[in-house]
């Protein structure tokens, strides 16, 4: 099943996703992508790094021994369909497509085995960073640095999923999930230890090898396979 959350005629509206009709408990909504809204609303969006030993062996790191995590803002949350602002203050901005989970109940101190009872479901996240603010806390954390969407599959095991990542048509990142080096269940199990998940809190699970460079007028799709696409565009800096 896909949750979504969209502007309608009635304001925001929150249902099931259907060949483009949305269902509420009260009413059915025909919306497009472009009426689609981030399908949750986190408190914190919290990103594990450095989860793919090919991405580890392409920027010359360390294995880590346990997952290794950063924590993005509520600003840094776009919708699909939405142009990502590039940032004033850098000149190297990239893009990495990260599978996510949404987290549906209040908890902490969860074990593996029952991360599957605490997710809501799985959507996508493109982790978008300022690379050349290296050191600095702007440098993922700033407004539109978290597109998320479209949706959120309820119908998922996170396990063995392909995906793929195309910039203006092209095709720079293939992977799978089972690829990772901390899989979901554990990697939300880790996190749930430091910190208490509120419902629609978002836990990325890392990049895939070849995160690249974008450039304002880019079109970026991120595909996970019975998923779907998460589609922004590269804005022009506000100056």
């Amino acid at each position: 099943m896909r949750l979504a959350r969209a502007l309608t005629d009635d304001g925001v509206r929150e249902g099931e996703l259907s060949d483009g009709t949305l269902s509420t408990d009260d009413d059915e909504y025909e919306v497009g992508r472009e009426d689609l809204l981030a399908p949750c609303v986190p408190s914190a969006l919290y990103c594990v790094g450095r989860n793919y030993a090919a991405t580890l062996d392409q920027m010359d790191y360390e294995r880590p021994e346990e997952p290794d995590f950063f924590i993005k803002p509520p600003v840094s949350v776009i919708p699909t369909e939405t142009p990502i602002p590039y940032p004033t203050f850098s000149e190297e901005v990239t893009y990495a497509g990260e599978l996510a989970a949404v987290i549906g109940e209040e908890c902490k101190n969860v074990t593996p085995e029952a991360v599957p009872d605490v997710v809501r479901g799985y959507t996508i996240m493109n982790d978008v960073d300022a690379l050349d603010q290296q050191g600095r806390t702007a440098r993922k954390a700033f407004d539109g640095s978290g597109p998320l969407g479209p949706w959120i599959e309820t119908d998922l095991d996170p396990r063995g999923i392909d995906m793929h990542t195309e910039i203006n048509g092209e095709v720079r990142q293939e992977a799978n999930t089972e690829l990772m080096l901390f899989d979901a269940h554990e990697i939300v199990s880790y996190l749930s230890e430091r910190f208490t998940f509120s419902p629609g809190d978002v836990i990325a699970f890392g990049s895939p090898a070849n995160p690249g460079t974008v450039e304002p007028g880019d079109d970026i799709e991120i595909t996970y396979e019975d998923v779907g696409t998460l589609r922004n565009g590269v804005a022009k800096p506000r100056r």
